[in-house]
């Protein structure tokens, strides 16, 4: 049973490090202006999101009083699936 449940998991972090390549790598590509406007709208969607969770977690790491326990690796996880998120919804709504 340990095993499955590694293997699983092991799946589960390739398929979030291919997320966080594919997101890069999107960012990246050119395209025509319809895909531009895609990956704009996403991208915005995702940054603003991030920042506000950011600036959430510092309000509380003040109001506790403690040291800011973000981790990097789950904040670049959410920020990535966020924008495979919004990627999918722009996509369907504006054709592609």
């Amino acid at each position: 049973m340990d095993k499955m449940i590694l293997i699983v998991f092991g799946i589960f972090l390739l398929a979030l490090i291919i997320l966080d390549f594919s997101m890069v790598i999107s960012l990246l590509k050119t395209g025509d202006e319809r895909r531009q406007i895609i990956v704009w709208k996403a991208s915005t969607f995702t940054l603003l999101i991030v920042v506000l969770t950011l600036i959430v977690d510092v309000v509380e790491s003040i109001i506790r009083g403690e040291a800011m326990l973000i981790n990097p690796f789950i904040k670049l996880t959410v920020t990535a699936m966020l924008y495979f998120i919004e990627i999918l919804y722009y996509k369907k709504r504006y054709g592609g």
